[in-house]
């Protein structure tokens, strides 16, 4: 039996459920195919209007029954779907849980089809004015749900059975690695045995895209979709906007072992920092990114060489893969040209607040299965990032650690360091 401490004495945390939903299909097992294979889930958006706009192309989840309802209606069946699949894996009762939830999720706000609607329904006034005297009257639970952030974890609580006050949080691009965090950290201090974390983003919505595109984001290569997302590249132009989900169930190794549950892998370090330069670009020297990596370390228990493989941010904007090559050089030094290093995003697109949960999951799968999956669309190699990117094809390898990185819009970082197996 593993020790069931770490270095620090507290709870050794394993995973013993995932759950994973992208473009790429829906379940661990169709989206491991995909992605190792290298294929892309990125298409031209059909969801809504396109014309006359910069950016035509998304990760959006066309297939499933939530798919043209909403943003929030959307969400809540993405982290519905993950998690039924990571409670099922971890053998525990998916009507009694029996643990907390930590839900990332996306800011919420009427969509445009409500609005409308709400504004179709008097004539009465002009503009905005019209829109909220209508509001005013309103009585209507499905509008009230749809505005509120906390209603998606509210239903899934109810759906699972899970214990205490939901947590719904949202801290941009790290939301998912956040989410992961918090569980880790509750099963440390003793709070419970097990918890559920998610993170779900069915947001690629017309204000999405749009507000996106006026910061300068987004890629703007419509023509082959499917090329569009080219992390580390030298024509690099812009993240894909994108849609997803991925649940981890976390326990505490004793309990787990009790139990008798398989444990698909274990988190050993989370480590998070804020940057306070600017409400969407990263500080650049890069100082809290690599702040970030090195607590994740230390919260380990590793030294700079414990890391074999690190699956990137990465999301092909040209400063943001710049700051994730500087932070990692400065932390692993030389070393890092041999690490090898990919990007998920190249085949899914960004799923924003999904991401550090989709990610981890998929850290945990490719120490499982012994395979890095690619980073694909690198033919053009930017000289000034140095990085060993697994190239276009997958590659056969014994990982056992793993370092995921969330770089996160408002100065949001943070990073997960996850193992095959206790020390």
């Amino acid at each position: 039996m593993a020790k069931t401490t770490d270095h620090l004495g507290r709870p050794v945390v394993a995973v013993t459920g995932m759950g994973v939903v992208t473009s790429l299909g829906v379940g661990k097992r169709d989206n491991w195919a995909a992605l190792t294979s290298g294929r892309s889930g990125i298409h031209e958006i059909g969801r809504f209007p396109t014309e006359h706009l910069n950016t035509r192309i998304a990760g959006t989840v066309e297939f499933l029954k939530s798919s043209d309802k909403g943003a929030t209606a959307l969400t809540y069946e993405l982290a519905e779907t993950a998690a039924l699949e990571a409670v099922g894996q971890s053998g525990l009762n998916d009507r009694d849980f029996g643990g907390p939830l930590f839900l990332a999720a996306p800011p919420v706000e009427l969509g445009w089809q409500r609005r409308v609607q709400l504004y179709g329904s008097s004539d009465e006034q002009e503009g905005y004015r019209r829109l909220l005297a209508v509001a005013r009257g309103q009585n209507a639970r499905e509008a009230f749900d749809e505005a509120q952030f906390g209603a998606i974890g509210s239903w899934l609580s109810q759906r699972l059975g899970t214990r205490g006050v939901p947590i719904t949080l949202s801290t941009a691009c790290a939301s998912g690695a956040t989410a992961i965090q918090l569980g880790v950290e509750a099963i440390r201090r003793g709070e419970c045995e097990r918890a559920v974390s998610i993170g779900a983003d069915g947001s690629a919505t017309e204000e999405a895209l749009i507000r996106f595109s006026l910061l300068s984001a987004l890629s703007t290569q419509n023509e082959r979709p499917e090329k569009a997302s080219k992390p580390f590249s030298r024509d690099r132009d812009g993240f894909v906007l994108a849609e997803g989900a991925a649940a981890l169930v976390l326990e505490s190794l004793e309990a787990a072992e009790a139990r008798g549950a398989e444990i698909i892998g274990i988190l050993s370090g989370c480590g998070e920092r804020a940057d306070d330069f600017h409400r969407t670009r990263s500080k650049p020297d890069g100082s809290p990114a690599i702040a970030a990596v090195r607590s994740a370390l230390a919260d380990a228990g590793l030294g700079e060489d414990g890391i074999e493989y690190i699956n990137a941010h990465g999301t092909s904007t040209p400063e943001n893969d710049k700051m994730e090559h500087l932070s990692l050089a400065t932390v692993f030094g030389e070393r890092m040209k041999g690490i090898p290093i990919s990007s998920n995003k190249s085949m899914i697109g960004h799923t924003l607040s999904a991401a550090g949960a989709v990610e981890a999951a998929f850290s945990l799968m490719t120490m499982r299965e012994g395979v890095i999956p690619p980073t694909i669309n690198y033919d053009n190699p930017d000289p000034a990032i140095e990085l060993d990117v697994v190239p276009n094809v997958k590659r056969g390898a014994e990982v056992r650690t793993v370092l995921s990185n969330s770089f996160g819009f408002g100065g949001q970082n943070t990073c997960l360091v996850m193992a095959r197996e206790p020390a």
